[in-house]
């Protein structure tokens, strides 16, 4: 398997939709199959409770953790996202299928390398946190980059209570400091609660499979 593709490498389409690359920046990742208001709700709580500049939404090309069935076309969720998005700082991306990248560890590592001067944090719903030790190379990715969990309904007491913030109980953030979070040394995380937003993008797919 080739190496990832640099950023300096990637199509002129990719590289205008990021324009100059800001300070802080969040990270949501997903397949977006599809994006919905609660992929946003969070996004803008981030952008406002971490100060970040821009979110940036890595629609992924396939989730290793998803089944092929049933997804859409990247195209398609890309679009979706897009419409979705609805906000000057949010963007849209297909730049793991830009980088080559299949797996968040991989994708990180690729940014960091391209923009050594702007502060990275993952953007996670409380569900993820519950996921994350079946990510490739999990560790690693709380050792790049600081992560912050936004609740969602439902998940918050299995996702404080499960793997990861019992390992990293030492270097959690308490949510009146994650304005700062983007400039900590990771490992740093914080759960961040804030108005529920019930959207899913599984609901959705069953509502429409149901007309």
């Amino acid at each position: 398997m080739s190496a990832p593709r640099t950023l300096a490498r990637l199509d002129g389409e990719a590289r205008r939709s990021l324009g100059h690359v800001p300070a802080r920046v969040g990270l949501l990742g997903g397949s977006f199959n599809p994006a919905h208001e609660g992929h946003r709700h969070v996004s803008v709580e981030a952008l406002r409770r971490l100060r970040l500049d821009q979110v940036w939404w890595l629609v992924s090309p396939q989730n290793p953790l998803k089944a092929v069935d049933g997804m859409d076309g990247l195209a398609a969720r890309l679009a979706s996202a897009r419409a979705a998005a609805a906000h000057p700082r949010i963007l849209a991306t297909d730049l793991e299928r830009s980088l080559g990248t299949r797996f968040t560890v991989d994708t990180i590592a690729a940014l960091r390398r391209a923009y050594p001067e702007t502060r990275f944090v993952w953007l996670a719903g409380a569900d993820i946190l519950g996921q994350l030790p079946r990510w490739k190379r999990w560790p690693d990715v709380l050792a790049a980059l600081p992560l912050a969990i936004l609740d969602r309904p439902g998940h918050a007491g299995a996702a404080l209570a499960g793997q990861v913030a019992t390992r990293y109980a030492t270097q959690r953030v308490a949510p009146d400091r994650a304005r700062d979070l983007a400039g900590r040394e990771a490992p740093a995380w914080t759960f961040i609660r804030c108005r529920l937003n019930a959207q899913s993008a599984t609901a959705l797919r069953a509502r429409r499979a149901d007309r």
